[in-house]
């Protein structure tokens, strides 16, 4: 589970085991979960720093009852692991910035391209955060 994309109940039925049950095992002894640095504010954002790279893309999306979630990747990535650099609850440019300013601003000058919508919230929180690099 921790390696491969796999539901624990698919592994729970391959075992014999019930799913609800290995799931909830797995996140509360097997995993690290419970010493992760980013618990106690996960349901409002995370960040990745050490996933910033010179090109990033910026933009929001609806993952479960409407809620809206923005989403930073670093774009040399390609969709594998180091992909994730932030996921902010929301999309006020007060938060995004706050949470992509916790990035050393010497870290944050390197980055030199965001791709991005022509959304208000995002071109303003993106000029905050980075404001040397271009936007496209």
């Amino acid at each position: 589970m921790d390696n491969h994309p796999v539901s624990c109940f698919a592994l729970g039925h391959y075992f014999q085991v019930e799913g609800k049950l290995l799931q909830q095992q797995y996140k509360d002894h097997i995993s690290d979960y419970n010493d992760w640095d980013q618990k106690d504010h996960a349901a409002d954002w995370m960040l990745f720093k050490k996933n910033l790279g010179p090109r990033l893309s910026i933009d929001e999306t609806a993952l479960s009852n409407g809620e809206l979630y923005t989403i930073v990747t670093n774009k040399d990535a390609k969709g594998r692991k180091g992909t994730l650099v932030a996921m902010i609850k929301g999309t006020a440019t007060q938060n995004i910035t706050e949470v992509l300013e916790r990035i050393p601003q010497s870290v944050r000058n390197r980055v030199e391209e965001v791709t991005l919508d022509m959304a208000a919230s995002m071109i303003s929180a993106v000029r905050r955060a980075f404001p040397k690099a271009h936007t496209r």
